[in-house]
C-alpha cells in the first residue's frame, strides 16, 4: 500500500492528465496544420462544388419531406389535394381531348417533343 491518501493521488493524477491532454492537443493540432499546409488548394474548387451540390440536394430533400409530413398531418388536406388533382386532370382532358382536332393537336405536340428530346 502507499502512504498517500486517495485525495492526494487524485490531485496529482489530475495535473498529469491535464498536462498530457494539452500536449496531445498541441501535437494533434500541429499535425492538422501540417497536413492542411500540404494540400493543393487549387484543386479544391471541384470538390467544393460537388460537396455543395450534395449538401443542397440533401437539404432540399429534408425540406420537402418536412413539408409533405406537415401536409399529411392535417387529416382533410391530403384528400382535398387529391380531389384538386382529379379536377385539374379532368378539366385538362375535357379541354384537350374532347374533339378529334384537339386530340390530334396533343398527339402532334407529343411527337414534336419526342423528336426534340429523343432524336
Amino acid at each position: 500500500m502507499s502512504d498517500n491518501t486517495p485525495e492526494s493521488n487524485q490531485g496529482s493524477d489530475t495535473s498529469s492528465e491535464t498536462k498530457s491532454f494539452s500536449e496531445k492537443y498541441s501535437d494533434v493540432m500541429g499535425k492538422v496544420n501540417e497536413t492542411l499546409g500540404n494540400v493543393d488548394w487549387t484543386q479544391m474548387g471541384k470538390y467544393g462544388k460537388a460537396a455543395g451540390i450534395i449538401a443542397v440536394v440533401v437539404i432540399a430533400q429534408i425540406i420537402i419531406k418536412v413539408v409533405i409530413d406537415t401536409i399529411n398531418f392535417f387529416p382533410i388536406l391530403p384528400g382535398l389535394l387529391e380531389l384538386l388533382g382529379v379536377i385539374v386532370v379532368g378539366q385538362w382532358s375535357w379541354q384537350n381531348l374532347r374533339t378529334s382536332e384537339n386530340r390530334e393537336a396533343v398527339l402532334d405536340k407529343v411527337q414534336n417533343l419526342k423528336k426534340t428530346y429523343l432524336g
